[in-house]
């Protein structure tokens, strides 16, 4: 089985509650988390002034495919009030699951990339990442490595 590793996040209302109900919504979904992080307290990313997110990273399997692992991600982020299309690019939400890997593969559509295309460009997905998958290796880099030129400072972890 493949393991697809996803970036849980939000900002919007009780967070750790709707990232354990992302979590619970997933499984409901068919996949099988294998790990998880701790949650992080991160600086929010983007042009929009907001509160810090939280953040964290399940490893699962259980998706037959990048495109099904998408469909179920936008379902259990609509299920948890989210509106794509009524919100500000990089605003504020109440939950974000992107998909930073799914395996090995490569994808280039117009609506899903993988790896993620900004991944190795962002220590609050890195920071989790390491924690459930120490010696990845992200588009032929070391994620380690690509942390270590990155700037961690705001990323707390969450007891």
């Amino acid at each position: 089985m493949t393991t697809a590793y996803l970036c849980l996040g939000g900002n919007v209302g009780d967070v750790a509650a709707t990232l354990a109900k992302a979590g619970r919504l997933l499984e409901v979904g068919g996949l099988v988390i294998r790990a998880q992080s701790p949650l992080y307290r991160t600086p929010p990313w983007g042009p929009v002034p907001q509160p810090p997110y939280l953040n964290q990273v399940l490893a699962v399997t259980g998706a037959p495919s990048p495109r099904t692992l998408l469909t179920l991600a936008l379902d259990v982020e609509r299920q948890l009030g989210r509106d794509r299309a009524r919100e500000a690019r990089f605003g504020p939400r109440t939950a974000d699951i992107d998909i930073l890997a799914y395996g090995d593969e490569t994808v280039r559509e117009p609506d899903l990339e993988l790896p993620h295309p900004r991944l190795l460009e962002r220590a609050f997905a890195l920071v989790p990442l390491l924690d459930v998958a120490p010696d990845i290796v992200i588009s032929g880099t070391r994620a380690r490595d690509a942390l270590a030129r990155l700037d961690r400072s705001g990323i707390e972890r969450v007891d």
